[in-house]
C-alpha cells in the first residue's frame, strides 16, 4: 500500500517537463476556471465534449501513463456508475397523463346508438320522400406519430430509462469527472510556488480593499505542501498497525474503537509536530511580514505560447456560447 502513488492528489510532477509545465500559471488558472464554469447551464453534448477534451489533453501533453492511468480509470469508473444509477432511477415524473384523443369505446358509442335507434321522419315529410338513407360513420383510424420522439428510451423488465433520467445522469457524471480531473491536472503540471505567484498576481487588485492577499497565498502554498505529509503519516500508521497483526475479532467493538482512537490521536500529534517544524523553519529564515521579507519565486511573463493559449480560451468561450447552450 502506497498512498503517495495510488492517490496523487496535490502532487507536482517534476519530470518530464511537458509543454503544459511551461505555460504561465495565470494562463493555466484562467483555463481551469473555464473548465470549471463552462458546464454551468450547458447541454449534455458540451459536457461530454469537456470530458473528451480532458482525456485528449492528457494523452497529448506527454504525462507518463503510470501517473494518470489509475486516477483517470477510477474517475471513469465512478462516472459510469453514477450515470448508470441515475439513469435507471425514477425521474420524478411517475404520473399517468390523460390521452388527448378519446378511447375507442367512446368513439364507437355514437355508431352503436345509430344502429339501434329508429329513424323518425319529420312531420312535414312523414313518408321520407327525397331523403337519403342514414350512413354509419366508419371508426376513426389512429393518426400516425408526428416524429420518432419517445420519452422512454429503454424499457425491459424492471429497468426503465427515460430521457430526463438519462440527461440527468450524463450531467452529474460529466460534472464529477470535469471538476476533479481538471483540478488534478492543473496541480500535476503546476508547482505550488507557481500557483502562489499566479494567484497573488491575479488577486493583486484586492490590495486596494486591504485584503491580505500575500498571507492567503502563502497559506495556500503551505497547505499544498502539507498534503503529502498528511498522506505519508497516514501511510506509516496503517503500516505500523498491519505489522503488529492485530486480531480485530478478539478485540471486540469497544476495544477496537479504543485502538482506532489511539491511532487517530497519534496521527494528530504527528501532524502538529510537522506543522511546528514548518513554523520554526519559516521563523528561522526571517519570514515576518510581506513588506519586510519579500521572496519572488518566479518571473511571470507572457510568452508566445501563453498568448496562443489565451486566443484558444477566447475561441473556447465562443464555442460555449454558440453550441453549449441548453
Amino acid at each position: 500500500m502506497d498512498l503517495l502513488r495510488s492517490l496523487p492528489l496535490g502532487l507536482y510532477l517534476e519530470e518530464p517537463v511537458t509543454w503544459l509545465h511551461r505555460l504561465d500559471p495565470r494562463v493555466k488558472l484562467v483555463w481551469l476556471m473555464g473548465f470549471l464554469l463552462s458546464p454551468i447551464l450547458a447541454n449534455s453534448l458540451w459536457r461530454v465534449g469537456l470530458v473528451a477534451a480532458l482525456v485528449i489533453l492528457t494523452c497529448g501533453v506527454g504525462v507518463p501513463l503510470r501517473v494518470w492511468r489509475q486516477q483517470m480509470g477510477w474517475l471513469l469508473v465512478l462516472g459510469t456508475m453514477v450515470l448508470a444509477l441515475t439513469a435507471i432511477s425514477p425521474d420524478g415524473l411517475p404520473a399517468q397523463h390523460q390521452p388527448r384523443r378519446p378511447s375507442q369505446a367512446l368513439t364507437e358509442l355514437p355508431t352503436l346508438e345509430l344502429e339501434n335507434s329508429v329513424v323518425r321522419n319529420p312531420w312535414y315529410n312523414p313518408l321520407g320522400w327525397g331523403q337519403k338513407a342514414p350512413t354509419i360513420a366508419a371508426p376513426e383510424q389512429p393518426l400516425p406519430p408526428a416524429s420518432d420522439y419517445r420519452y422512454v428510451v429503454f424499457d425491459r423488465g424492471p429497468i426503465t430509462i427515460t430521457r430526463r433520467a438519462l440527461d440527468l445522469g450524463i450531467r452529474v457524471a460529466t460534472l464529477v469527472f470535469t471538476l476533479i480531473y481538471s483540478t488534478n491536472l492543473y496541480l500535476l503540471t503546476t508547482s505550488p510556488e507557481e500557483i502562489t505567484a499566479g494567484l497573488e498576481d491575479v488577486l493583486s487588485p484586492l490590495h486596494w480593499c486591504r485584503v491580505p492577499v500575500t498571507e492567503i497565498t502563502l497559506t495556500l502554498t503551505l497547505a499544498l505542501r502539507f498534503i503529502p505529509l498528511v498522506m505519508e503519516e497516514v501511510q506509516n500508521l496503517v503500516r505500523s498497525v498491519w505489522t503488529r497483526a492485530i486480531d480485530w475479532k478478539k478485540l471486540g467493538l469497544r476495544q477496537g474503537a479504543q485502538v482506532w482512537l489511539q491511532i487517530a490521536e497519534r496521527l494528530l500529534l504527528n501532524l502538529l509536530l510537522r506543522a511546528e517544524q514548518i513554523a520554526n523553519a519559516i521563523q528561522v529564515r526571517g519570514f515576518t511580514t510581506p513588506g519586510t521579507h519579500r521572496v519572488q519565486w518566479h518571473d511571470l511573463r507572457l510568452r508566445l505560447w501563453d498568448r496562443l493559449a489565451l486566443v484558444g480560451l477566447v475561441l473556447f468561450c465562443g464555442a460555449r456560447v454558440l453550441w453549449g447552450q441548453m
